[in-house]
This record gives structure tokens, sequence and C-alpha cells, in this order.
């Protein structure tokens, strides 16, 4: 199955296809699992889950690529998250800031303890920084059951590996996570 309208992924994503009551599901996130702490690319239990498209230089030269790293982190991520759960934590259109805000206003974790955590993930400097603090509040998530997108969170993993797209995450992830945007009835809001 190809994406035509993306020429970088072959398909669609793992965490787009899983069902957890497929029969290999367990098996497949223990897979996934393994991924934690390691390398993208480097662990051969998670080759069958790649979706990625690398430039053929980087396949076959073997050097690192943002995408697979963010699909490598993505798919560890959703593993952790999906673990045990029976609804699907894949839910298109549901951004980390919205889940981070629901975590938030749970009675699970106090605001203060959220709100640190949340800081920590936003104000990391590098990739393996920011998914060393996701895995946390992915774990807190499975916690209160609450999913997110998966696919746009490969898109802020991919994405902070530039300047730019760090401070465009962070500014999504604010906006969603504070609710600075006005719903129906704001008489702030534009039409």
């Amino acid at each position: 199955m190809t994406d035509s309208s993306n020429p970088y992924r072959r398909g669609r994503w793992y965490w787009e296809e899983f069902s957890a009551t497929a029969p290999r599901a367990g098996a497949d996130l223990a897979a996934l699992r393994r991924g934690l702490d390691q390398e993208a690319g480097s662990v051969p239990a998670l080759w069958p889950y790649h979706r990625c498209v690398l430039p053929e230089y980087v396949a076959e030269e073997g050097h690192r690529d943002y995408r697979l790293t963010a699909e490598h982190a993505a798919l560890t991520l959703f593993a952790v998250h999906q673990q045990h759960q029976q609804r699907p934590m894949h839910v298109a259109g549901i951004g980390v800031g919205v889940a981070l805000r629901t975590l938030r206003q749970s009675d699970k974790f106090s605001e203060e303890a959220v709100n640190r955590r949340v800081n920590a993930a936003a104000t990391s400097t590098d990739t393996s920084e920011l998914v060393h603090h996701l895995r946390g509040l992915v774990t807190q998530l499975r916690d209160i059951r609450q999913p997110l997108d998966y696919t746009r969170l490969y898109r802020d993993i991919r994405d902070w590996h530039f300047p730019e797209g760090q401070e465009r995450v962070r500014r999504s992830w604010g906006a969603q996570y504070y609710a600075w945007t006005g719903g129906p009835g704001d008489p702030l809001a534009t039409s």
C-alpha cells in the first residue's frame, strides 16, 4: 500500500493501522518497546514497523535521518501508551497540548507537577531530551487513558530537529495546553 500524497512514507503509519484486538497486538507492542532508549534504525525488531522512506544515500550508508529518528520515537512512545489499553491511544486530531491539558485537569496528578513536566519537555534543547520527557508524560496519559494524535506527534518530533521547528511546536503546544484559542461565542474570536 502506497500513499502517493507523501513521498516520505510507505502506506499508513503503524499507529494508524494498529488494532488492540489483532492477534499479534501484544507482541507487536513488546517489539516496539524494545526500541526505547535505542538509536533509530539500530533495533532489528522495529524494522518491520517503519514506514518512513529514506533518501537512498541515507539508507545505503546507514546515516542518521531526522525522519527515521522521529518515527522511531513515535513508535516507541505509542507502544508505551498503548500497553494494556483496549481502546486506541492514537486518535487523529488530539494534539499533544490538548492531551496534556486533559492530564493537567485530571485529578490523578497535581497541576503543578504536570506543568513542570510539560515545561521540561517544551524547553528541551534536542530531540533525545524531548523524547525522554515525553516518555514520562505518555506514561501519565496512559494512566488516565487519554489518547493523542501520533501522526501529529511524529511531525512535531521531526520538526524539533530544527530551531524554527522547535519554535513552531512550542507555540502549538502552548496554545493547546493553555487553550489560547477562542471557541464558539468567544467575543475575541474572529470568523
